[in-house]
């Protein structure tokens, strides 16, 4: 079993930057991808960015390209979603997310989410 606590959403002006963290505890996490989700009001959970923990390949949204950065600390099994130039369209819950590859990270474990609000 994997715990995954994601923090540091919040308020943010268009342009401005927030940095999300996951903190994973529980059973080994070297074999797995972590990710970030997102969800409007409104609309369909969909992933953002991931990463592999073994080698730090990663994987990102068009939406997001060249604006965030995904990264992890293995020493600590915590995961980070760096965003810069935030947009109104970036507003969501957050959720990390934890599977045994990138295209399972779905049907593995959950943050409890965490909410980003860009203003104009």
């Amino acid at each position: 079993q994997v715990q995954l606590r994601d923090s540091g959403g919040g308020l943010v002006q268009t342009g401005g930057s927030l940095r999300l963290s996951c903190a994973a505890s529980g059973r080994t996490f070297s074999s797995y991808a972590m990710g970030w989700f997102r969800q409007a009001p409104g609309k369909e959970r969909g992933l953002v960015a991931a990463i592999i923990w073994t080698d730090g390949r990663t994987f990102y949204a068009d939406s997001v390209k060249g604006r965030f950065t995904i990264s992890r600390d293995k020493a600590e099994n915590t995961g980070y979603l760096q965003m810069n130039s935030l947009k109104p369209e970036d507003t969501a819950v957050y959720y990390c997310a934890a599977g045994s590859s990138i295209a399972t990270l779905s049907k593995g474990y959950w943050g409890q989410g965490t909410q980003v609000t860009v203003s104009s």
